[in-house]
């Protein structure tokens, strides 16, 4: 199997978590017909090139008692954006945060962040306390809350959408 394929693969088997079994590099050599030492070189090789930002436990923040998660919107100045979302994602309670385009005149906000908390209070806690380090950054805000959780997965690529980009190295 060539490093293309193998990726391909790695990527398929994967994107919805690592086999959870004591061994799981181990248990996709045996599946792919290659080593473990392969499966950790063709991953290390993948974040390397940032095809793969990391592997890591992904908690369900639900189960974990978090159930106030609420998303974020701010107006920010488009001069200051990249710099007021950098301060904003680097907070712990805040998972995610995007630049987006405004639409005006009804949707004044390019700043969206995920703010999670164990109840809606603490999440508008939370998001005082952005607003209080943002100062006069911020023109407006609010909090869109769900109200009921129709899909919750992370990217799933295709067998057939699956494709890396080459490599410069010749990896």
């Amino acid at each position: 199997m060539n490093n293309g394929d193998l990726e391909r693969r790695l990527i398929e088997l994967t994107q919805a978590g690592l086999p959870l079994v004591p061994h799981p590099y181990h248990a996709l050599a045996d599946q792919l017909g290659v080593t473990a030492d392969e499966v950790m070189a063709t991953f290390r090789a993948m974040q390397a090139r940032g095809v793969v930002r990391r592997i890591a436990a992904v908690p369900n923040h639900y189960r974990l008692g978090f159930r106030g998660n609420g998303m974020s919107v701010w107006d920010i100045p488009d001069a200051l954006v990249r710099e007021v979302g950098r301060e904003v994602g680097a907070l712990d309670f805040v998972s995610h945060c995007y630049i987006r385009p405004r639409a005006l005149p009804d949707w004044p906000y390019n700043l969206f962040a995920m703010v999670h908390g164990r109840n809606r209070d603490a999440v508008h806690e939370q998001v005082a306390q952005i607003a209080g380090m943002l100062g006069e950054r911020v023109r407006s805000y609010d909090v869109l809350f769900s109200t009921e959780v129709l899909k919750k997965t992370g990217f799933r690529a295709s067998a057939h959408s699956v494709s890396t980009p080459p490599n410069p190295k010749g990896e």
